[in-house]
């Protein structure tokens, strides 16, 4: 993950191109939301004085997809025109940084769009504040209540797959909200832009150093239009989980490596509290704990120390929670996105064996070879010695390529930890995943959908992107291969 995906050479016709299409793009997602109730937007209730604010325009269904698809394009190509062509100037990062971070409190205070987990949020939120268990019970189990009657289909029995830092952030919005699912989402949104702000703040602090490597970041991450458009305008809590990781490795990064004897036990027991938290908003995002650990491996109680505090703040909030909240967890570790090239590989095995198997056993045990040898292949390219923001970033870039449930906004994370490592194609490759998947998501919800669209489901969603992801690994997986070659014999 080192060799650079353009030059210096002046910003050309692609350089210029990029900040129009970005902002263009950003423009769209604001557009969008601002718009009101919509085949993108869910409506929230309420009256219209209290935020998130709109026009309440009521826009057509086929218009505000066509809006949502020419942001996602617009987006996925002024990221890779900019990425291409990066021409580096302290104050054309600090435009990026702030024009991202202004975008995202705009955002903030217009309804969200893309999908409606948000709602899912605000229900289980009320669900604590009711005293109800919402790692046991749905929206279904709550008749006649304001918030949970706002949950969509397919998603009204469906208890929260989240971990226990994002179930009281959302009982806090609930707290403050009451009945009133408007509020109560504002309130989750004020707390998803603050996180997307204060990581493209500490990304910028991190790489401030390298004008080349500050603008990339403020591309790679708080500029970006397609996270602008699934992590802030969608309010995806990934967001909070993503902002604790960056820190943990803020902490690895600053000052003297974690493994140096310089290192304070003060230090060491903040990289790990910070890690337990971001454990606690989502576990997946617990693979990032393998940077530390490898940086760590030959400081057996240093990493001790890490672990130690990592598990503790984790256990401490999933013992509030109880051990059945890992139920659904488990249960959604097995599925497979209808998005995901593993979605072919079921169809192909159903037919060829049979269909009386769902053969996600035999899929798990394959995306995990593939994420092995892509981690590998990746590995390879970075030179010796690798820190823990490498190692956390190779591993987080194999498993979004790799694993068989796949949503957008996953994506989120791997962009936060490449903008800390050196440019390299994986940018590239990032951006046009994150596209595909945006597209194949078009909207992420099943409520309000023309029946004329049905195409975006069944033949986007469900045949063109499936086969481009295939891909696209397949890419990665051969430049990948190809680079690390080339790097090994490259004369010293």
């Amino acid at each position: 993950m080192t060799s650079q995906t353009g030059t210096e050479a002046g910003p050309g016709l692609v350089a210029r191109a990029a900040p129009v299409l970005v902002a263009g793009s950003v423009l769209l997602t604001i557009i969008i939301g601002l718009l009101g109730p919509s085949a993108m937007v869910p409506g929230l209730g309420g009256p219209g004085w209290l935020p998130p604010y709109s026009l309440d325009a009521r826009p057509a269904p086929h218009l505000v997809v066509a809006l949502g698809a020419l942001a996602v394009a617009l987006g996925g190509l002024g990221l890779l025109c900019g990425l291409w062509r990066p021409h580096s100037s302290q104050g054309g990062a600090r435009a990026l940084v702030l024009g991202g971070c202004a975008a995202a409190a705009v955002l903030a205070f217009l309804p969200p769009s893309g999908s409606a987990d948000h709602l899912n949020y605000a229900a289980y939120g009320r669900m604590v504040t009711l005293g109800i268990d919402p790692y046991t019970s749905g929206a279904a189990d709550l008749p006649g209540d304001p918030v949970a009657a706002a949950v969509e289909q397919p998603w009204r029995e469906e208890p929260s797959v989240y971990g226990p830092v994002a179930t009281a952030v959302q009982a806090l919005a609930s707290w403050v909200g009451g009945d009133s699912v408007r509020l109560t989402i504002f309130v989750m949104a004020l707390v998803n832009a603050a996180a997307f702000i204060a990581t493209g703040l500490l990304l910028d602090r991190l790489t401030r150093a390298d004008p080349r490597l500050r603008l990339r970041a403020a591309l790679l991450w708080t500029a970006n239009p397609l996270l602008l458009y699934q992590l802030v305008a969608g309010l995806h809590v990934d967001t909070l989980a993503i902002a604790f990781m960056v820190a943990v490795l803020a902490v690895s990064a600053r000052g003297p490596a974690l493994a140096s004897a310089a290192v304070s036990p003060g230090r060491l027991a903040a990289s790990g509290a910070l890690l337990g938290l971001g454990v606690a908003v989502k576990l997946n995002v617990g693979l990032v704990a393998l940077g530390p650990a490898w940086e760590l491996r030959r400081r057996p109680k240093r990493l001790a120390l890490v672990a130690g505090v990592a598990l503790a703040v984790a256990a401490l909030g999933y013992l509030w929670a109880g051990a059945h909240a890992f139920d659904q967890v488990s249960r959604a570790g097995k599925a497979i996105s209808h998005a995901s090239s593993w979605k072919l590989v079921q169809g192909w095995l159903q037919a060829v064996v049979g269909e009386g198997s769902a053969y996600r056993g035999e899929i798990q045990v394959g995306a995990l070879v593939v994420l092995a040898l892509l981690a590998w292949a990746l590995l390879r390219l970075a030179p010796p010695p690798a820190d823990a923001a490498r190692v956390a970033a190779v591993a987080v870039v194999a498993y979004v390529f790799a694993t068989p449930y796949i949503l957008p906004w996953y994506d989120g994370l791997a962009f936060a930890l490449v903008a800390l490592v050196a440019a390299s194609r994986v940018d590239l490759f990032l951006t046009a995943h994150l596209t595909l998947l945006s597209l194949a998501y078009l909207p992420a919800r099943v409520d309000g959908q023309p029946p004329d669209l049905e195409w975006l489901r069944t033949v986007v969603r469900q045949q063109v992107v499936p086969w481009s992801l295939l891909a696209l690994t397949a890419g990665l997986a051969w430049w990948a291969w190809r680079a690390g070659a080339r790097a090994r014999t490259r004369p010293e």
